[in-house]
């Protein structure tokens, strides 16, 4: 998929005043300090669409860009940050529960995974909890640039091994690097593969 314009559409904590769900949405969330940002500007190839932080829990909002004038990509808010008091964080957690259970355009769920580190519960329970609700999702494992060949295999195997616990296949997953831009046609042709056949509401 060739980017010919990537642009913010709107940012709120509320799902009603998301854009009219009449294109493909597609959406990404991670813990905190996962990468989200960085991946999202690879994908796209904007350096700036998305704020980077290195201070975890920093997007907060439900943040729409349209793509190509066709689609929508949704940063969420990441999951998971001890410092954020309890209630935002019940706060954060019922917008986002509410925006991924109505949004009817919304394809796919991109769940992203620090590949360096051992399978997280929270992730886990995330992702069986879109199981649960009969919500697409695929992994994507990010930060792979930080890895040797062999650690990622390694780590990627584990993963898997986790994951066959509870699903009797492995959900779709992407291997990535916002550094290097491997694993960007991957993302970016699976979402054009489920776009021809996404029909408006």
């Amino acid at each position: 998929m060739v980017i010919h314009s990537a642009e913010f559409v709107i940012s709120n904590t509320e799902v009603d005043k998301c854009p009219e769900p009449k294109l493909a949405e597609y959406a990404f969330i991670g813990r905190s300090n996962v990468g989200k940002s960085s991946l999202i500007n690879m994908l796209t190839n904007h350096k700036k669409l998305a704020k980077t932080s290195g201070k975890p829990g920093k997007t907060q909002l439900i943040n729409h860009f349209i793509i190509n004038k066709e689609w929508f990509l949704v940063d969420l808010p990441g999951y998971g940050y001890a410092k954020a008091s309890k209630t935002s964080r019940k706060k954060w957690g019922l917008f986002i529960d509410e925006y991924l259970l109505t949004r009817e355009n919304l394809l796919n769920t991109f769940i992203l995974i620090d590949s360096r580190l051992e399978p997280q519960k929270i992730d886990v329970e995330f992702m069986e909890w879109c199981a649960t609700k009969g919500l697409p999702f695929s992994m994507v494992f990010t930060k792979t640039d930080k890895l040797s060949a062999v650690e990622l295999d390694k780590k990627l195997a584990k993963y898997k091994r986790e994951m066959l616990k509870q699903w009797e296949v492995m959900p779709p997953f992407f291997v990535t690097s916002s550094v290097s831009a491997k694993g960007r046609d991957e993302v970016m042709n699976y979402i054009a593969e489920i776009n021809v056949a996404f029909e408006p509401q």
